[in-house]
Order: C-alpha cells, then structure tokens, then sequence
C-alpha cells in the first residue's frame, strides 16, 4: 500500500529512485579512495611501456574484450588452464581494466610469452589460418599500419592524471621509447632498462623492420599480459588475500 502511495507521488518517487542510486554510487565508488591502501603491491609490476600502452589501447579499439577476458579465477578449472589466479595489483596501471565479462575466446590474463611473436602476428592477420574454427576475425590491416607516436607523451601525462606513476623523463621520451622498443638494432636496451626494468622486452615484434607498426605494439601489450608479477617472491599467504 505505501508502495503503491509513493508510485502516484512523482516527486516523492522521484527522490526515492535518486537516494538509492546514490547509495548505491557511494557503495562502489568510496573503495576508490582508498585504493593505494586496498591494492597490496606485488614484486615486479611496473607500468606499461609507451609501446604496451599503444598496444592496450588498440586492445580497447578494436574490442578485444567482448570476447576475451582478462581475469583468472581462483577456481581450479580456471587455474588448472590459465596458471596462477589474477592479483589486483596485475592490473592497477590498466585504465580501462580489461576484465571482461565473457570468453569466446581464452583468457589472455597469462598470454604473455606463451606463443612467439610469428605466431600472435599470423593470428591476427587470419586466425583461422591458425587455429582451425575460430571465430576471431581478422586484423591484418595492423601491419601495414604505421604507430602513430605524435601524442605518446600526452597520453602518458593523462595517465598520470589517474594515478599511473610515470615520471617526467618517461613522459618527455615515450614517443623514443615506443620507438626504440621495437628496433633491436637502435641499441637502447639500456636506456630503457633503466626506464622500465629489467623484463621489458626490446625486438621487432611484428617482423617488419621498416616501420613501427600497430602490430607491434599490439603484440608488445599481449606478450607482456601476466610476465610481470614475480609470484615465487611473494609470501603465499599475501597471495591468498
């Protein structure tokens, strides 16, 4: 009855509907503020390349996770297929986060180093070619894709906006960076060593040593997904929270 009282009340009604999606904002937005003391660091994460992030930001364009998630679940059958169950800290720097919600394809949460380079490249380019039924469509338009680096440092700067912590010298040379990434022969290895650690990896990774494509940074971002946690460091019992 007083249900149906507030129903013939648009105001009131109105009101009722607005202090329960607040509720409900608050519910999932007040976590936010607290992320630094929620989010346990685990050894080795660091953020993405320039390289990587133009990789995960093609990722997003061509919608990579409607069919493919990100997440491993503790569930055995996902652990059993996919290695280690996900840690929030894997993907702190991801923003958007690519969780996703649905797998017609594999989780590629641990994708990372699984296949070579040829591979990912001959799979985008016809994955049916590769793995017979497939339903993936095709991508071969990335390789002959140049990366455009114009705006690498401001994209890194809106990244720093959401908390990645880049720092000024990444900033001012993400466009080398990316660059340098892919061309084993520039002999920067150090530099970027020293920008982004040890596990970077530095090579042609779309076969092509004319140009940096969007097919290398495509693959630069899947073969870095799940390499970066260094889980024999962490104390089994701060993995299990």
């Amino acid at each position: 009855m007083d249900h149906a009282k507030l129903e013939r009340n648009g105001i009131a009604f109105a009101l009722a509907i607005l202090g329960v999606a607040s509720i409900g904002g608050i519910i999932e937005i007040a976590p936010l503020f607290t992320i630094e003391n929620t989010i346990e660091e685990a050894p080795g994460m660091r953020p993405y390349t320039p390289l990587e992030l133009a990789g995960h930001n093609i990722y997003v364009r061509e919608g990579c996770y409607a069919c493919h998630s990100q997440m491993v679940r503790t569930l055995r059958s996902d652990v059993d297929r996919y290695g280690h169950f996900s840690l929030a800290a894997e993907s702190m720097y991801d923003h958007p986060h690519q969780w996703g919600s649905k797998r017609t394809g594999p989780d590629l949460a641990r994708v990372g180093q699984k296949y070579s380079d040829d591979w990912h490249v001959a799979h985008l380019a016809a994955p049916r070619a590769v793995v017979q039924g497939s339903v993936m469509p095709g991508y071969p338009f990335l390789s002959e894709t140049r990366l455009d680096t114009r705006y690498f440092s401001e994209a890194l700067t809106a990244q720093v906006r959401v908390g990645v912590p880049y720092t000024e010298e990444q900033i001012a040379n993400a466009a080398k960076h990316a660059a340098w990434q892919a061309d084993p022969e520039a002999e920067y290895e150090d530099d970027l060593i020293d920008a982004y650690g040890d596990k970077v990896q530095i090579r042609d990774f779309d076969g092509n040593p004319n140009m940096v494509s969007e097919m290398d940074a495509l693959v630069a971002y899947l073969q870095v997904l799940g390499t970066l946690v260094d889980f024999d460091a962490l104390n089994p019992e701060e993995i299990a929270r």
